[in-house]
């Protein structure tokens, strides 16, 4: 949709330019609800928009001539941009001359030199006046004032322009009148008028009186632009009928051809060849107007006026321009598909189909180009993005136009994708298992946990922490027993581990990253806890205190090898730790006696004879497998002694083979069942942990 206000120059700051609201036919707090925007095409902002009435107001001073010269309509144009969703419109405001200065000459005085025997219907042209205004505002006449010998007229030139010309009407007469001095007004056709003067001071000379004559009246001539410097553009010819100097040409370019015109073209001053000397433009000027004149030499010199026309033809040697009007070099990776990265403007300063532009941008990319206007593209979103694959795109931007052959340029655009919190973290391993030695020191470190996520900065922070078991028993809950380093994910342990109490504990880790809302993952750590030979074997029978000796009975008629009794000890460790070996490292008579390695049984090995001592001491070591090995003595005394037959027969009973020794089953019982039970409760805590 496009919207046209029309307003005069130099309104002051705030003037009403329209309603937008009430044009567009919309509620005005939509339009402040939406972030309405007023965007120009040029580096000044003239116009702003109050968006709770909707009113577009005049924001800075509007010179119409400084903006557009002599250009007889001067536009503004501006872009309407409502969010969402997104919308644009042009607003298109013409800029009204008003009649704000008069026409000016470049100077208050001139001086004319003219030959007294000047032919009638001779001109003499004034430098005319400068109006910067258009339209009636601009220089409309000129008024010379009363006198006898000269007419005025107004020559106009293909461009509007309006340059004075003196006429001789009446033959000079320099001994009746030397000087002549004339007025002349220039007004323009504003209401009311403004007007300015020059004086004319005219010096009738003698001398020369015939003036150069060209062959033509106006010359015209067609070039492409940018033709090579050199080029020849006409050749003109005049002609003096006076003899001598008087009719001596030379050729130069008249006065009243403005500066930039004089350094693009030459004329010889021998030949009246015009030649190309500076750079031409299409896009600067589509047609120049070159005045000539041709003097002689006489005294005082003649001159005569023409006029070349100089029309240029355009190439193609302008490339596209892309202006970014609106750009955001960072986006959000969650945003959809058909969100507004960049509002372009294209231009060509070519014309006809070589200011043609299309524009595009690489297939491979997720992002496309929508034709807005003819000259405008908004830069979407064509497909939904993810920092973690591609962070960062150089989108491109081609414009080429429709020449023969094309040109074309290209805009980088640097897109930044921001992170948003869209990957869960991950631990390096599905579960972890880890040996620790009972016994170790507080505070050792059990195992590392290591998680990663690819986001990025605040989303990518992690944090570990130990789950607390469900249920209601506290000695269930790991964190009694370890902690974790919430940055490093270190797993440390508070007290020393006893693996006679437990053999084997788990756990869940959660690592939780820094988004909002915080994404977590867990995994599994298993703790297998390794024996240590803490534990010294621990004798269960026979059981004595630590400073006395169990003593045992025999006949002095024994049998060998009789039993005669077994040492029984238990180790609270386990593998090797708790293999247990019997040794008999003192003893009244080593050879009397002996201990079985791994029974522990204590027999007599030879008969006893007189000599043999009636009680014998044996000093019974019993010693486990760990590294290094613990263990306990235990010490023994055996009596021989006669007895009567029922005291005989009870200690044959106690020491005979067949006989059972039944209290040294009742131990060995007991022992099974001590052993049986300790495996059964570290089972069952097992198995509770493992819940």
């Amino acid at each position: 949709a496009q919207i046209r206000y029309s307003i005069p120059e130099e309104l002051t700051r705030g003037a009403f330019v329209g309603n937008i609201a009430k044009d567009l036919g919309t509620d005005v707090t939509k339009l402040a609800a939406a972030n309405l925007q007023v965007l120009s095409d040029s580096d000044s902002q003239y116009f702003s928009v109050n968006v709770n009435t909707g009113v577009i107001m005049v924001s800075e001073r509007i010179d119409r001539e400084q903006l557009c010269g002599q250009n007889p309509r001067c536009f503004l144009h501006l872009k309407l941009a409502i969010e969402n969703p997104v919308e644009f419109y042009r607003i298109e405001v013409e800029i009204l001359d008003i009649n704000d200065n008069p026409p000016e000459f470049p100077s208050d005085e001139v001086s004319l030199r003219i030959y007294e025997l000047a032919s009638l219907g001779a001109r003499f042209p004034i430098q005319p006046a400068q109006d910067p205004d258009v339209g009636t505002n601009t220089l409309q006449t000129y008024h010379l004032s009363a006198n006898d010998n000269f007419n005025l007229n107004v020559k106009a030139r293909t461009d509007g322009g309006k340059f004075p010309e003196l006429v001789l009407e009446r033959a000079l007469d320099r001994e009746f009148r030397a000087f002549h001095h004339l007025v002349l007004t220039a007004e323009d056709g504003g209401s009311p008028p403004q007007s300015s003067k020059i004086r004319i001071t005219i010096q009738v000379l003698d001398a020369n009186d015939n003036h150069p004559v060209f062959d033509k009246p106006s010359y015209g001539a067609r070039l492409v632009e940018n033709s090579p410097l050199g080029t020849l553009v006409v050749k003109l010819n005049a002609t003096d009928v006076d003899e001598g100097p008087n009719g001596d040409i030379r050729y130069s370019l008249s006065s009243h051809n403005s500066a930039a015109l004089r350094q693009i073209f030459a004329i010889d001053e021998q030949t009246g060849e015009i030649r190309v000397q500076g750079n031409l433009d299409f896009e600067e000027a589509t047609v120049y107007e070159i005045e000539v004149e041709a003097k002689d030499m006489g005294s005082p010199t003649m001159e005569e006026h023409c006029s070349v026309v100089v029309e240029i033809t355009d190439v193609n040697d302008n490339a596209p321009e892309v202006i970014l009007t609106s750009f955001s070099s960072s986006l959000s990776e969650d945003a959809l598909p058909g969100t507004v990265v960049a509002v372009i403007h294209v231009r060509d300063r070519d014309s006809g189909e070589q200011g043609k532009v299309l524009c595009h941008v690489s297939p491979d990319l997720p992002f496309q180009l929508r034709k807005d206007y003819e000259h405008q593209y908004s830069l979407l979103t064509s497909t939904r993005l993810d920092r973690e694959h591609v962070a960062y795109y150089n989108v491109t931007v081609s414009a080429s136009d429709m020449g023969n052959p094309p040109l074309s340029r290209h805009t980088i655009l640097p897109i930044t994708l921001t992170d948003v919190n869209d990957n869960a973290p991950q631990f390096e391993q599905a579960s972890y298992e880890v040996m620790v030695a009972e016994n170790n020191p507080v505070g050792s470190v059990l195992v590392t946990v290591s998680a990663a996520d690819p986001d990025s900065e605040q989303n990518s922070r992690l944090s570990y922490s130990i789950l607390r078991a469900g249920g209601t028993d506290p000695g269930l809950d790991p964190t009694r027993y370890l902690s974790i380093h919430p940055t490093s994910g270190q797993v440390t342990a508070k007290f020393p581990f006893d693996y006679e109490q437990t053999t084997y504990l788990q756990f869940h880790v959660e690592v939780s990253d820094g988004g909002s809302p915080a994404l977590r993952n867990r995994t599994l750590v298993h703790v297998f806890i390794v024996d240590q030979n803490d534990n010294a074997p621990r004798v269960h029978f026979p059981r004595a205190g630590e400073d006395s000796a169990t003593q045992f009975r025999i006949s002095p008629s024994i049998v060998p090898p009789a039993l005669i009794t077994k040492v029984v000890a238990i180790d609270a460790d386990s593998g090797r730790n708790a293999w247990l070996s019997y040794h008999l490292v003192e003893a009244t008579d080593l050879g009397l006696f002996s201990v079985a390695l791994r029974s522990g049984e204590v027999r007599i090995m030879r008969a006893l004879q007189e000599t043999d001592a009636s009680a014998h001491e044996l000093l019974v070591v019993v010693r486990d497998a760990g590294e290094p090995p613990l263990s306990t003595a235990v010490t023994l005394v055996v009596l021989v002694e006669e007895k009567g037959p029922e005291a005989l027969q009870g200690s044959e009973a106690r020491a005979a083979d067949g006989g059972g020794l039944p209290t040294i089953t009742l131990y060995l019982i007991v022992s099974l069942v001590l052993i049986s039970t300790v495996s059964l409760v570290g089972l069952a805590a097992l198995g509770v942990r493992c819940l």
